[in-house]
This record gives C-alpha cells, structure tokens and sequence, in this order.
C-alpha cells in the first residue's frame, strides 16, 4: 500500500482501491464511508468499510470502492492490532466512557505483578460477550438501540483469539496496552473482563486501532487530506473518464 502523498497516481475507484483512513475520535465508521461516497458522488462506486470502529476509537479504518468491495470479507478476516488505556476501579454498561460510571472499586492492594499476569492469562483462545451497546443485530436490530431503550439485551457468547496483550505502562487507575487479536475481539469487552479477572472493575478509556492485516494506520489517510484529494480527482476527471469509470 502506497503512503499518501500529492504525487499520488489517479484514483480508480470503479475498478478498486482501498483506502486507509485515520477514524478522528466521534466519527462512526459509517460517517467515515458517507463522506468519501459524497466526494466520488460524481463517479456512483460502491464504498465500504472492513471492519467496524466505534464512535469513541480512533485509528485505521480499511474503506474499499468498486470491485475491491468484494474484498472486505477478507480484510475483515484478518488479524487486529489496538493500543489504548484500561481504567480500572470503576466500570460502565457500556464497558466504556460512552455511558457514565455506575459502580467503583477499591484499588489499594493491586500490584504491577497482578496487572501484568491478568493480561497473560488472556492471551490464546478465549470465549467473550459482546458488550450489549455494541453494533450486533438482534431481530433484525441494532443491539445498542435496544440497550439505548433500557431493553434486556442477552447477546451470545464468542470464542476469539488474543495473540498478544502487552501491558506498556501503569499509573493506576490507567493501564496502557497493546493487543493483537482475532476477528469479532471487543475491546471493550476485554478491558471489562480483565477488571473481573482481578477482582475490580474496569473500562475502556481509551482505544486506537494501528494496524489491520498488512495495512497500518501509519499509511492513512486524514479525513481532511482524502476529502480534499478526492474532490479535485473527481473534479479533473472529464465526462468521458466519468462514463468510463
């Protein structure tokens, strides 16, 4: 994957290309999708995204057009890498600041040893359940806006692999991670079952997503830079070239 830059040859969107982007803080994945379909809105190509990035994570969204849509199934498939930050001593039902704290914890008495070792013992095949403010259907709904409704939501248990969980710096309450993980991990979903592990509780504060396959979120694309870079392709782009596409 080429690194952006304004020397960059031409688009071919019909034909296919995948875009990294850098996700900023607040945007949905489908945000992200909506504003590069409306750039290339003259050129009517498919845009899709591989993979899913909450509103409250940053970092590399994989976005496909044209024939490279087909694709997403195998991008999605492919192996994740995060860092972000655990609070721990407090926890969220949302399993992360989306939603206010709604129980605390005390916590003298945790080590570095124990932080340390809990983040060993998730490491290898695990079972988790999804958080129930996350983007699964559920007859054909959201399971989040049936959680935003004070529904009962009961989302089933997955098996996902952690292949790595490295604790990379501690100043409790926050604890610093990296993780490399399986297609379908919850982060956020990791971070809370870590603060059980430990007798505590805990959430995700922060989460960014660095590096998705072979792709790596130091390849990507800003939000602003793509827009613009589209805009003046599509612009260039005669009505020949357009019924072409």
């Amino acid at each position: 994957m080429e690194s952006p830059c304004p020397s960059r040859p031409a688009f071919n969107f019909a034909e296919g290309e995948v875009l990294l982007i850098d996700k900023p803080l607040r945007w949905t994945s489908f945000d992200v999708v909506r504003k590069i379909r409306n750039a290339m809105k003259p050129l009517k190509v498919k845009v899709g995204h591989a993979g899913t990035l909450d509103p409250l994570a940053t970092g590399l969204l994989v976005v496909c057009t044209g024939k490279f849509t087909k694709r997403i199934d195998e991008f999605q498939s492919q192996k994740k890498e995060y860092t972000g930050t655990i609070t721990l001593g407090a926890t969220t039902p949302s399993y992360d600041l989306e939603r206010a704290i709604d129980q605390r914890f005390d916590l003298s008495g945790i080590t570095y040893e124990q932080i340390n070792g809990t983040a060993a013992s998730f490491v290898g095949e695990i079972e988790q359940i999804p958080p129930a403010h996350s983007a699964i259907k559920m007859d054909g709904e959201r399971v989040y806006e049936k959680a935003r409704r004070g529904e009962a939501v009961e989302v089933k248990p997955r098996n996902v692999h952690i292949y790595e969980f490295e604790i990379t710096a501690i100043q409790l309450p926050d604890v610093d991670f990296r993780v490399v993980c399986s297609k379908g991990t919850y982060i956020r979903s990791l971070a809370h079952d870590f603060g059980k592990a430990m007798n505590n509780g805990a959430h995700l504060s922060r989460l960014r997503r660095t590096r998705s396959g072979d792709f790596n979120v130091a390849h990507a694309w800003q939000m602003t830079d793509l827009v613009n870079h589209i805009k003046g392709f599509t612009l260039a782009v005669s009505d020949e070239d357009i019924q072409k596409s």
